[in-house]
């Protein structure tokens, strides 16, 4: 998730290859800036999909040797609709048309590749990269980008069943030239938005990623390819142990947060932490989120916001203690609930991140000193049996006993993104 603000984030930028198409435009004032604007024609762009649910269980069914009307008896046992499945597919296959459709008529060579087949070959051939799916899609195909100049936007393929606030607004879904002019004419302003970039060092290290959204893991598969994935890396590279001492920058950049916990959710995390190089402290909790102001919407918000119950609740007893007449009708709550959330968000051009320690168990060991707070860097050495270091929700790296992950800001890992106006 992202912002719910009126204006609509679209990851796009100045690439300066010489197949690329850019020309100074002259805008109104509501267009200027610093530097003149620039319509954007790329010469080849590549359309990352999304796996639908129905092409995710005709796969996996597929592979266990059942037919088309199996499923639908599966799928209906489970209470799932194979012709629900099927329309929601149509229509993004539908859209996904569209899109390359609009862009083929405007002489733009389109590559359409799956997410499972997104690589840095891909990202390396493209001007520009699309990604038709919904947030999900927009994170991974985010994630893979690493130079702050490559062009990234995101298109709704189902805005019905997706929220889709990293994507363009709903009606260019199906309307896409009309935001493809708006590009071409360089109707749009420029935003930074900034990522985290993460360095891995010590025991545990393995810098190759596993997919969650791809491969669907169970707990148990979860824990047993990280190990595949970590005993294949020490053969590719003929390294004899797992120790590194020189930190490793991941390929992998992070739009919204990381975050650090056991695979087990109900067994509690243990870690030590370090802000900004301060005093290492141990920590005993649910896990650890990192987010960037884009991300400052999204599960950060979830996890530090108050109900308007919570409110309620500590207002009483405030009231009862210090015998202010503080009111308690539900418009004053309301006011304070709104005012203490939008406190957590901040701006996606922020160099600062955001860290939240989830549910931290304080004792006479374990203590708390700050839940929450910004940083510019965070420094985590894992204690834990059985973890992961996720970035967007999609990619999980194993983080287990001896790993220390370092996780900061730079101006080179910035996307180039633009707001068009509504």
């Amino acid at each position: 998730m992202a912002s719910r603000s009126v204006t609509t984030l679209v990851c796009f930028g100045r690439h300066v290859a010489s197949r690329t198409s850019l020309r100074p435009i002259h805008t109104s004032s509501r267009y200027s800036s610093t530097q003149p604007n620039y319509g954007f024609k790329p010469g080849k762009v590549a359309v990352v999909t999304k796996t639908t649910r129905y092409e995710f269980e005709q796969q996996r069914y597929r592979y266990a040797g059942l037919s088309e009307e199996d499923l639908k008896h599966l799928l209906a046992m489970k209470g799932s609709s194979y012709s629900g499945l099927l329309e929601r597919h149509n229509i993004h296959t539908s859209n996904v048309e569209h899109i390359v459709k609009s862009l083929q008529n405007e002489g733009i060579e389109v590559k359409v590749v799956k997410r499972g087949e997104y690589d840095a070959e891909v990202v390396q051939w493209a001007d520009a990269i699309i990604s038709a799916g919904g947030d999900g899609t927009m994170l991974l195909v985010a994630s893979k980008v690493l130079s702050k100049d490559k062009p990234v936007v995101g298109v709704n393929t189902d805005p019905e069943r997706s929220e889709g606030h990293l994507c363009l607004p709903v009606k260019y879904t199906r309307k896409f030239p009309e935001a493809l002019g708006k590009l071409f004419r360089g109707e749009f302003r420029w935003q930074w938005r900034q990522r985290l970039r993460l360095h891995l060092e010590g025991t545990g290290v393995n810098p190759t990623p596993l997919d969650l959204h791809e491969q669907q893991l169970s707990l148990v598969q979860h824990s047993q390819a990280h190990r595949i994935t970590t005993v294949g890396n020490r053969q590719k590279t003929g390294t004899p142990n797992e120790s590194s001492s020189k930190p490793r920058l991941l390929p992998v950049r992070s739009l919204n947060e990381i975050f650090i916990g056991e695979s087990l959710s109900s067994r509690a995390s243990y870690y030590e932490i370090s802000v900004d190089d301060g005093p290492w402290e141990k920590q005993k909790s649910s896990g650890l989120s990192i987010c960037t102001g884009t991300g400052s919407k999204a599960w950060s918000y979830n996890i530090n916001k108050l109900a308007e119950q919570a409110v309620n609740e500590i207002l009483k007893i405030g009231k009862c203690q210090t015998g202010l007449a503080i009111p308690l009708h539900l418009e004053f709550i309301e006011k304070v609930t709104d005012e203490y959330n939008e406190s957590l968000v901040f701006s996606p051009e922020d160099r600062r991140l955001f860290f939240s320690i989830r549910e931290p168990i304080v004792n006479r060991v374990f203590s708390s000193s700050r839940q929450r707070g910004f940083a510019s860097k965070v420094c985590v050495r894992s204690r834990c049996w059985d973890a992961c270091m996720v970035v967007d929700g999609g990619s999980s790296f194993e983080f287990n006993d001896g790993a220390i992950a370092t996780i900061g800001m730079s101006e080179d890992d910035r996307l180039r993104t633009l707001v068009l106006d509504n």
